[in-house]
């Protein structure tokens, strides 16, 4: 038994190899991996160990904050079934830090090329489907052709995938030039597939991820960095507009609601913006500590009888489609503070980090998520959620406190 107990270290890292194939294939297989993974974790029970290795990682330590504060405030929820379920939902930060109990330097690399891998399979499935060479699938249609998830899911994940490809391409000057062409044709690919499907959320932050490699490119030059990055966005946005009619519908249409959203409650930008201003009122009435874990529905729909706001079905929701308002009702100021707290956290790791690969994708990470969480709860959301806590994993780790434990481990992040 102790023999399998100090091979679980290595067992998990190759799981989590697995996970990243697994994640944006289909929501049992991540789930799986993920929880094999945990139960590994206490059968090797090396608590003592693990706390020595974590205590001091900022972004645990924010982890653990947010999370307290979603039981603490169900001290002052009425509706305790909902409160638990949102607590639920939320458990899967805990992957954090047992994810970097797990993560090994030298797989780094093999974690990011399995996850990519399975994000090419993806993509390949959508085109298929596109070109009517593959049948109907899953929730894909001709006009938003994804089999594997929703468009809300797809194109953050292929967003953040673009990202990963980008980042070898123009930062990593050991990459050979065949990959270099190989990663640079799925880049394009993945781009155009960005923009035949139709999820709004992963375009802008397709368009963020854009200004930020450039930013990350011209670090010491401003006026560059801005010039640059106005030039791509105009390029690529009316190559886009002009090409793909469901992004350039989808843009219309996103105009039209917000110009006149009063006439378009029940569209999806009117039904934000409706949602916003409801739960605003909500929020000046309980702005330090908020409603509680579990009431935002209840509380919303209380407000919107109060605001003569009409609600149908779509309406009357369990979250407002924005991280900032969902947590702002649930937890006030207080909630908002500890949530910011876990992105500072991941920011000033990577920015005091010696290693190039850690201080791009360590601040790129937390800046495109900060963006989409304006349009959805993307916090929420299991699988975004879920690819958050993997990344943060083997992204801010601290290595350096690892080393007594593992002291074979290579220095270096490929």
């Amino acid at each position: 038994m102790q023999k399998f107990r100090n091979s679980i270290d290595s067992i998990n890292s190759y799981l989590l190899m697995l996970t990243a194939f697994f994640l944006p294939l289909t929501v049992f297989g991540g789930n799986f991996f993920a929880v094999l993974i945990f139960l590994l974790w206490l059968v090797k029970a090396d608590f003592k160990s693990d706390f020595q290795r974590l205590k001091n990682n900022k972004l645990v330590i924010a982890v653990l904050l947010y999370l307290l504060v979603h039981v603490i405030a169900l001290l002052w929820t009425a509706d305790m079934e909902s409160g638990l379920y949102t607590l639920r939902k939320q458990l899967k930060f805990l992957f954090i830090p047992i994810f970097m109990l797990f993560v090994k330097r030298e797989h780094v690399k093999y974690y990011i090329l399995a996850f990519l891998a399975s994000m090419s399979l993806s993509e390949i499935w959508s085109y298929g489907i596109f070109f009517e060479l593959l049948p109907l699938y899953g929730g894909a249609t001709l006009i938003d052709p994804i089999p594997l998830m929703s468009h809300i899911t797809y194109n953050p994940f292929l967003a953040i995938a673009i990202y990963l490809l980008s980042y070898y391409v123009l930062f990593d000057h050991s990459l050979g030039k065949l990959k270099k062409i190989t990663y640079s044709f799925f880049i394009l690919t993945m781009s155009i597939n960005m923009f035949i499907t139709g999820g709004r959320a992963g375009q802008v932050m397709y368009f963020a991820m854009l200004v930020v490699l450039v930013f990350q490119y011209f670090p010491k030059n401003v006026f560059k960095a801005v010039s640059v990055s106005l030039f791509v966005l105009l390029i690529s946005f009316s190559t886009f507009y002009s090409n793909s009619k469901i992004f350039s519908d989808r843009v219309d249409i996103a105009v039209t609601e917000l110009s006149d959203y009063k006439n378009h409650t029940h569209s999806s930008t009117g039904m934000r913006i409706s949602s916003a201003i409801n739960s605003w009122s909500i929020i000046k009435e309980h702005p330090v500590i908020g409603v509680g874990t579990g009431d935002y529905k209840n509380e919303f729909i209380k407000a919107s009888i109060k605001n003569n706001l009409k609600l149908e079905d779509k309406l009357v929701i369990h979250n407002p489609h924005n991280m900032y308002v969902l947590i702002l009702v649930q937890f006030g100021l207080l909630g908002l503070v500890s949530m910011l707290y876990m992105f500072y956290a991941q920011i000033k790791i990577a920015t005091n980090s010696n290693e190039e690969f850690v201080r791009k994708i360590g601040v790129a990470l937390p800046l495109l998520y900060l963006l989409i969480m304006l349009s959805d709860s993307y916090l929420m959301v299991h699988m975004t959620g879920l690819l958050f806590a993997f990344i943060s994993s083997f992204v801010y780790k601290d290595y350096e406190a690892d080393k007594q434990y593992r002291p074979k481990q290579q220095n270096r992040v490929n």
